[in-house]
C-alpha cells in the first residue's frame, strides 16, 4: 500500500512538471502572446553575446496573435520590428500559440522542431545562438 502511494506521488510530481507547475504555483508572470515575447526579448537582449554576430532573424508565426517579426543583430546592437526583413540569416516558422511556449519553457525547442511544429530555415548556428543573445 505504501508503494502504491508513493508511486502514485511520483506520477502527480511528473505530470505538474510537464504541465508547467512552476505558473500554477505563483512563478513569474509568463507572456501570452507574441509580442509580450518580443517586448521581453528587447529587456533580455546581452550586448556582450552579440558581439562580433551579424544576423537578420525573420519570425514567422500563424495563427490569431500572429504576425511577422524580425530581429537584426548587429556587433553588440540589435534593431527589431514587425513586418519583413530583407535576406534573413534564419527564419523561425511556428504558430502564436507555440511560440509563447516555447519561450515560456513550456515546449521545448528540440520537440517542437521534431514534431514539425516549428520550422527553422537558414543558419542553424544562428539560430542556436539566438537564446544566448536573449536569454
Amino acid at each position: 500500500m505504501k508503494a502504491r502511494r508513493v508511486a502514485w506521488y511520483l506520477a502527480v510530481l511528473f505530470l505538474l512538471m510537464q504541465l508547467g507547475a512552476s505558473s500554477l504555483i505563483g512563478a513569474e508572470t509568463e507572456n501570452s502572446v507574441p509580442q509580450d515575447v518580443f517586448d521581453g526579448m528587447r529587456e533580455s537582449f546581452c550586448a556582450e553575446k552579440a558581439i562580433g554576430i551579424h544576423a537578420r532573424y525573420q519570425f514567422e508565426l500563424s495563427g490569431p496573435a500572429g504576425g511577422r517579426w524580425w530581429i537584426e543583430v548587429s556587433d553588440g546592437t540589435f534593431k527589431m520590428g514587425r513586418g519583413k526583413v530583407s535576406n534573413p540569416n534564419v527564419t523561425f516558422i511556428t504558430s502564436d500559440k507555440d511560440w509563447v511556449a516555447l519561450s515560456n519553457g513550456h515546449l521545448p525547442g528540440v520537440w517542437a522542431t521534431l514534431t514539425g511544429r516549428l520550422t527553422i530555415r537558414g543558419n542553424q548556428r544562428l539560430a542556436r545562438k539566438l537564446d544566448e543573445i536573449f536569454p
